[in-house]
């Protein structure tokens, strides 16, 4: 896998040093097409993350960062349960 790496970047270093290669990303054109060829994972993902989230609301159902604020929220009254008995036995 790391060979593989180390190719690929040798490959787009010779590239890089290609002056028709800096022509083209001279071009505005194939820097904005390059930009939005990169941001296409991001906003596929946040995309996908409000879907999932309408879905489960329309379904009636907790979202996974509900259930993680819900499982926070519990430990910390658990502790803070914790805390209040070691304090009563200590007072006893």
């Amino acid at each position: 896998m790391a060979s593989i790496k180390q190719s690929l970047v040798s490959q787009g270093i010779k590239l890089m040093g290609d002056p028709r290669v800096l022509k083209l990303m001279a071009d505005p054109r194939v820097m904005n097409a390059l930009m939005g060829a990169i941001s296409v994972p991001g906003k596929l993902q946040s995309f996908t993350a409000e879907q999932v989230e309408k879905v489960a609301k329309a379904m009636a159902l907790a979202t996974e960062d509900e259930v993680s604020d819900l499982k926070r929220t519990v430990r910390k009254l658990e502790e803070e349960v914790a805390r209040m008995r070691r304090d009563s036995e200590a007072k006893k």
